[in-house]
């Protein structure tokens, strides 16, 4: 049977941490709990679990925190979690009756991470999305074809039908958009991945103040070699809806303008009729509305291509369109 070590990393997580760890303790062979900075009992909740905690100094970096938890470990497999998730029995059977069956080739296991949207979602716009939480701790390189033999590279992954339940108990939104924009000023660039959830961050749960720190980290990525059309997409919709924001109409119509030419999107549709509803214009808000929620989709934030121009819609007295 594998071995598995859960790895955490937590900062003042007492009200979640016991449920989490309660789900979880008794299928883990060892559990390492990284602390990054606790003032409250998250320490003495793990400390009735484990002997294995360590301090980590919060350096806005989360990925070098799981690496030093990942360092500690033993297990032949890493099960990462956050405290504000848990497995109820069903699933908690599900992962036991993987560690008893899986097989020492597989090197990557992915969950289905359950999110309620309407509870504190930040970075997505699904309900039900399959996540790596399980992989093994040192990976086994082995050959593959038969001639011009080579390194398997990728990892071989199992999708698995495990259902992580997540309920945090309240929005990290603040807390990562300023980690986000803390990356400009440390010369970090933003990956693809990182593009695309600041940009998802800012348009679900971003308030102005987030929006106004985003400004030059968009507007280079909207002129940086090398990005994706997607990349690009995303940096117009952040940039126009500053601009528009900003009562600047010049920088509004370059890159809403510019969005347009790309194929637009639902976010851009609704940054236009936004400020043709502003101007007293209520047909060409309506217009922008109508081809928001209708002829267009949403990349960032899927309320933009459903409630929020529908909802406008209705405010300006224009009836749904019947269906064929």
């Amino acid at each position: 049977m594998a071995t598995f070590s859960l790895c955490m990393i937590v900062k003042n997580e007492e009200k979640v941490l016991g449920r989490c760890l309660d789900s979880l303790a008794d299928i883990m062979d060892e559990i390492i709990i990284v602390d990054t900075g606790s003032d409250d009992r998250t320490r003495e909740i793990a400390g009735r679990y484990t002997d294995k905690i360590y301090d980590f100094e919060w350096i806005g970096d989360f990925s070098a925190a799981r690496n030093f938890a990942s360092s500690k470990a033993s297990g032949e497999y890493i099960y990462t979690a956050d405290a504000d998730e848990y497995l109820d029995e069903e699933n908690r059977q599900k992962l036991r009756q993987l560690k008893e069956i899986l097989l020492p080739e597989i090197e990557l296991v992915q969950m289905y991470y359950c999110s309620r949207l309407d509870e504190y979602n930040t970075t997505g716009n699904f309900e039900k999305e399959l996540r790596p939480k399980l992989y093994r701790r040192l990976r086994q390189f082995t050959w593959i074809d038969p001639i011009h033999e080579t390194l398997r590279l990728d990892p071989v992954v199992f999708d698995s039908e495990i259902e992580i339940i997540h309920e945090p108990q309240g929005n990290h939104a603040s807390r990562d958009l300023k980690a986000l924009a803390g990356l400009r000023k440390r010369n970090i660039a933003l990956s693809h991945k990182l593009h695309h959830m600041y940009a998802m961050e800012l348009f679900i749960a971003g308030d102005d103040e987030a929006f106004l720190e985003a400004e030059q980290s968009f507007l280079e990525s909207a002129e940086q070699e090398g990005r994706s059309e997607d990349d690009i997409l995303e940096a117009v919709c952040v940039l126009a809806h500053i601009f528009r924001m900003k009562g600047d109409l010049r920088g509004f119509m370059t890159y809403v303008l510019r969005g347009t030419a790309m194929g637009g999107c639902s976010e851009l549709c609704c940054e236009i009729a936004g400020y043709y509803e502003a101007e007293g214009e209520i047909s060409e808000a309506a217009m922008w509305y109508y081809n928001a929620a209708y002829e267009t989709h949403s990349i960032l934030n899927i309320a933009y291509e459903n409630t929020i121009p529908k909802a406008a819609l209705e405010r300006l007295g224009i009836p749904e369109p019947k269906k064929s």
